[in-house]
């Protein structure tokens, strides 16, 4: 099963001082934290923020590039998470309306999907992994804020 979910804030992780992009379901109380790197994560940031940089950046250019080649951007998919790395497809359609599916890190997918304006969707596996390594890290420490995740992380984006 598929969950809808949109940027529903891009924080920084007070221990590791790593960016994290939190994907929230838009019809269900989804939370999704996943770090990602700094590069992608002022890559979101500049198009959240709509900034246009002078020249193209490398997610701008393979926007331009799928646009120019005629495909149509269809959605991106978190499709699994795999000792601690997440996985994601970006999937396109061609002039004859097949599907074209591409491998990519979800940063990277997450930044092309703004840019395309399409949807992101995250396998419902996926939740339910990421839930449960979270509740064994807090099982490990003895750590329930693992458990449940702050809910004074700050909303920055609507």
């Amino acid at each position: 099963m598929l969950v809808e979910v949109k940027i529903g804030a891009l924080i920084m992780d007070p221990n590791t001082n790593s960016p994290i992009v939190v994907l929230k379901g838009i019809d269900s109380e989804t939370v999704l934290p996943i770090w990602v790197g700094a590069f992608e994560a002022n890559a979101i940031a500049l198009e959240i923020e709509k900034i246009v940089p002078q020249r193209p950046m490398t997610h701008d250019l393979l926007r331009n590039l799928i646009v120019e080649c005629g495909l149509r951007p269809s959605r991106v998919i978190v499709t699994d998470l795999l000792e601690n790395t997440f996985y994601a497809l970006i999937e396109l359609r061609n002039e004859n309306d097949e599907l074209v599916s591409m491998d990519a890190r979800p940063s990277d997918a997450i930044a092309l999907a703004l840019r395309l304006d399409c949807p992101i969707y995250v396998q419902q596996k996926v939740i339910d992994l990421s839930a449960a390594s979270n509740q064994g890290d807090a099982e490990k420490t003895g750590d329930d804020e693992a458990l449940h995740p702050p809910e004074d992380w700050p909303d920055l984006i609507g």
